[in-house]
């Protein structure tokens, strides 16, 4: 089969795990620290390396996360597994650093609309922003991984033009962030979008520096992901279940769900080192949570097959 692909795409592909944080975030139906210790607990037991657990953020502007240092304290760890927080200022990257994290990851939007209107300042005054977390986690020995918002698309803008993006992927890896994750906010991208976008950056940042974070919005994640791997990506951020719906348009799911993803890289003969059968009741035990179905087409087929057995 490997002959009939590209000789680009990886042998192995890392799942960065965003449910219990990107997913859980814009869902509104609260879960208890807990219930997210469980799902933690559960997607790395599946075998998930990567898990973004929290965010050290202002409760007031995300209630979901306000738990966030119970989870980091009360996480029962495994050495193998990166345990991660979003830290959008120093006062959150201090919260994260006395949590224990593995890992903090910052942002930046590739559109200056999107900017102004999230964090009211310029792409530039953010990126600037983060000078203090970069030379803090340096002297605490933390790795940095940085988010790009907004790569094939703004819900202000419409499209964006790959030379944005990779301005403000290059600027994140000069300031010293090990991986770049290029994020489909509004998930409006398609395929020969990404690989124009993704070849823009890698003029500027390595390959084996960048992920994809694509959103499943008008159903063009899976897609858009195997484009990625076409091209040597070899990092793949998804949420459990199909976590977290798309902010911007009511009703439209959000992130890829790792399922899926998991599934697709099994029948192209990709290691992920995840148990799919552990990965599938981690799903289901969020989604019953929620009370509602998970937004993984994959999920809900092993489900209804499960159900029909009895």
């Amino acid at each position: 089969m490997n002959n009939i692909i590209s000789s680009l795409m990886p042998e192995q592909v890392k799942i960065v795990e965003v449910g219990p944080r990107d997913g859980l975030q814009n869902e509104t139906k609260p879960i208890c620290a807990n219930d997210k210790i469980t799902l933690i607990e559960k997607l790395a037991d599946a075998g998930v390396s990567y898990i973004e657990s929290g965010s050290f953020v202002s409760p007031k502007w995300v209630p979901q996360m306000a738990t966030s240092a119970e989870v980091f304290a009360k996480l029962n760890r495994k050495n193998n597994v990166t345990y991660a927080a979003l830290t959008p200022n120093m006062q959150g990257f201090e919260s994260a650093i006395e949590a224990n994290v593995n890992e903090v990851a910052i942002f930046g939007a590739a559109s200056e609309s999107f900017s102004q209107k999230n964090i009211n300042c310029s792409i530039e005054e953010s990126l600037e922003r983060f000078n203090p977390i970069m030379d803090a986690a340096k002297q605490a020995n933390v790795k940095v991984r940085g988010y790009v918002s907004c790569v094939l698309g703004c819900p202000y803008e419409g499209d964006i033009a790959p030379e944005d993006v990779a301005k403000v992927a290059k600027k994140l890896y000069e300031m010293g962030c090990y991986e770049i994750s290029l994020g489909d906010t509004i998930g409006v991208g398609t395929p020969a979008k990404v690989i124009q976008m993704i070849q823009a950056v890698n003029a500027h940042v390595p390959i084996n520096k960048l992920a994809v974070h694509f959103h499943d919005t008008y159903g063009q994640a899976l897609t858009n992901i195997y484009a990625a791997l076409q091209l040597g990506i070899k990092v793949v951020d998804s949420a459990i279940a199909g976590l977290g719906g798309c902010p911007y348009a009511k009703g439209a799911s959000g992130n890829v769900a790792t399922e899926d993803v998991v599934y697709m890289l099994n029948g192209l003969g990709i290691k992920t080192n995840i148990d799919f059968t552990k990965l599938l009741e981690a799903g289901w035990y969020i989604s019953e949570k929620l009370e509602k179905a998970p937004i993984s087409k994959v999920s809900n087929a092993y489900l209804a097959n499960r159900s029909s057995q009895y």
